[in-house]
């Protein structure tokens, strides 16, 4: 006789195993049509599945978060079965939902197009319409392999046959159509509602490896209702007007090209933005109190094994093989991170307890090999530079940093126009160096901290570091998305790994905690970051170009000089426009630009000694005097840090 605790601790009893779907009936009409699938001990399991003793219940309905998850999934299922139905031979691989969608991978000989779509979409709306229930059977292993081997389906036999020997061989149908899936899923096809939309069609490798055949993968958005995905479809085209590489064209900052793949190039105004970034978080470093350093680019592998990300990172890494006087085969890699070399300037000399925490920062170039497909932009590239910091310290004073270093994160963020970041724990990966008692140490000392610092974290369970625990900082931007930026780790690993030590207040030598922090991530990517938070529009101490002084007249020139001059002087990012152009030319040209202020100059303005302030891309403007325009402005352009 089960009893199921449900989540208002209600107990309901049974005579016998019992379904999801008899339950929610006996509950009640209301949740009988509600309930998508349960939640069963903490897993999410079919409605039809049998639940044979005591369990804690909790039935999942379309508004919880699980749920779009599952409708994600089905409508990968769904879009399966609508292409094999309208192009026969057409072989299935793997369909996972994935964030704001899902994809299906397809073996067929001449690639899906954007054309294919309309076809799909309404074959899949059939499919839907049917509400064909989706039914789990468990089949041996032999017997599967045979079955999608007789259908052509050698994709599918093979993952069946790389399975662990262990693993239960589940099989799902909806209606005729079959395919191999761990679930679970919802009542049926008709669950998943209309509000979905194929999107794009790209190539990938059989289980990513190049060496395999090219699939064709179509990518498709699904959302609980209709308002749910227009507000999506909003928001893709607001970020199709925002996109950095767009803008970062079109204002001249930056490019890139084939012969320096995943680098960027900074232009001029581009490298002004950077350069801008980086004084600011110099200065707030500063204050903080972190002792700025440089380490080398290109490090021997010994230290990569040594600290462990030999074997975890090598795939990431460029290597060099070099020969010297000592050695036929030296083999440098350069670096991916900064961290191992931080703890050799730690290292150097002995170190007392007096001088934790020691908190060494450095702006890291750093290189890790990213597939070409991955990169995007300067959001994804395989060059670039770290706001890395790293925080030796007692295990007492872990809780203290935290709290200094969420400070810290929360005041630059706001700086930039980020008022609402969330937080994610990531704990213990699979792949980890250390035992799990140094686990369980690292993970309970970041949790105090965080209860200690009053941050409040989802789980994010399994993507921590491979050395420590993490906390994840994401950004919420302008339209919405979310963009994980800052991090916090907690690492007993490599200290003990790189013999790293200090000289307690009773004598004794112990292992400091290492902190890997970062708040802004990496410069390239903030930097894109900013671009579409802002559309290219920066606040004016951002800004590039921040004021351009325009004439109306030749005759202005002169004046316009000495204006460009006096703002120049006091820290204004200054450009003259002389140009023999009409007024209204200048203003759309500027617009086009995304210059902040446009300071115009005409004959009357020259005369009178003022200038004419405008506002892009708005029309309001005032006249002032040349010195209060400078005073103005010159305020209007310091760094939040630098205000009085």
């Amino acid at each position: 006789m089960p009893a199921i605790t449900l989540p208002d601790g209600s107990i309901r009893h049974f005579d016998g195993a019992v379904t999801g779907t008899t339950i929610a009936a006996a509950i009640g009409p209301g949740l009988a049509k509600a309930a998508l699938a349960m939640e069963v001990d903490g897993k999410l399991r079919d409605l039809s599945a049998t639940i044979a003793q005591d369990a804690k219940l909790r039935f999942i309905t379309r508004r919880d978060p699980e749920a779009l998850e599952m409708i994600r999934h089905d409508c990968a299922h769904v879009l399966a079965e609508a292409v094999q139905a309208l192009y026969p031979g057409t072989q299935v691989t793997i369909g996972p939902s994935i964030d704001n969608g899902f994809y299906y991978d397809f073996a067929r000989n001449e690639p899906f197009k954007p054309e294919d779509f309309a076809a799909i979409e309404a074959k899949m709306r059939e499919i839907i319409a049917r509400n064909d229930a989706f039914v789990r059977e468990e089949w041996d292993r032999e017997d599967a392999i045979r079955f999608f081997t007789a259908k052509g389906e050698r994709y599918k036999a093979e993952l069946i046959q790389d399975l662990p020997k262990s693993e239960i061989i589940s099989i799902y149908k909806q209606g005729e159509w079959t395919d191999l899936c761990r679930g679970p899923h919802m009542r049926g096809t008709g669950d998943i509602g209309t509000a979905f939309k194929l999107m794009k069609v790209a190539g990938a490798y059989w289980r990513g490896d190049h060496r395999n055949a090219m699939l064709s993968r179509i990518y498709g958005t699904v959302w609980r209702d209709q308002k749910e995905l227009d507000a999506y479809l909003l928001q893709l085209e607001e970020a199709e007007k925002r996109d950095h590489r767009k803008i970062g064209k079109e204002m001249g900052l930056f490019h890139l090209q084939d012969e320096a793949v995943g680098s960027v190039f900074w232009h001029p105004k581009g490298w002004r933005l950077y350069r801008t970034v980086e004084a600011y978080m110099r200065r707030r470093l500063d204050i903080a109190e972190y002792q700025e350093v440089k380490t080398p680019q290109l490090v021997d592998r010994k230290l990569w094994e040594a600290s462990g990300h030999w074997e975890k990172f090598r795939e990431n890494m460029f290597v060099a093989r070099v020969e010297d006087e000592d050695e036929k085969d030296r083999v440098l890699a350069l670096k991916p991170m900064n961290c191992p070399c931080h703890v050799q300037i730690f290292n150097q000399g002995l170190r007392s307890y007096r001088e934790l925490p020691l908190r060494m920062a450095e702006f890291g170039s750093c290189h890790r090999y990213e597939p070409s497909g991955a990169l995007h932009g300067i959001m994804r590239v395989r060059a670039f530079t770290q706001d890395d910091a790293h925080i030796f310290c007692a295990e007492d004073q872990i809780a203290d940093e935290t709290v200094r270093f969420v400070a810290l994160l929360s005041s630059i963020y706001r700086d930039f126009g980020f008022t609402e970041f969330r937080v994610k724990f990531s704990d213990r990966p699979a792949r980890r160096a250390g035992t799990d008692e140094v686990w369980d140490q690292a993970e309970g000392a970041l949790k105090d901290a965080c209860r200690i610092a009053g941050v409040e974290y989802e789980l994010n369970p399994g993507e921590g570091a491979f050395y420590g625990p993490k906390l994840e900082f994401v950004l919420r931007d302008a339209i919405g998305r979310d963009w994980q930026c800052g991090t916090l780790q907690v690492d007993f690993v490599l200290p003990e790994r790189l013999d790293a030590e200090y000289v307690a207040e009773d004598g004794a030598r112990r292992r400091p905690v290492m902190l890997h922090r970062a708040i802004l991530g990496s410069f390239e990517r903030f930097l894109g970051i900013l671009i579409e938070e802002h559309a290219g529009r920066f606040p004016l101490w951002l800004a590039p170009v921040q004021v351009v002084v325009a004439t109306i007249v030749d005759e202005a020139a002169p004046f316009a000089r000495q204006a460009a001059a006096a703002l120049q002087k006091a820290g204004v990012a200054v450009s003259l426009d002389l140009r023999n152009e009409k007024i209204n030319r200048k203003v759309v040209d500027h617009i086009d630009q995304r210059v902040p202020v446009l300071a115009v100059i005409g004959r009357r303005e020259a005369e009178e000694g003022t200038i004419v302030l405008r506002r892009l891309p708005g029309r309001d403007q005032e006249t002032l005097k040349l010195s209060d325009a400078v005073a103005l402005l010159a305020a209007e352009a310091t760094p939040p840090d630098l205000r009085a």
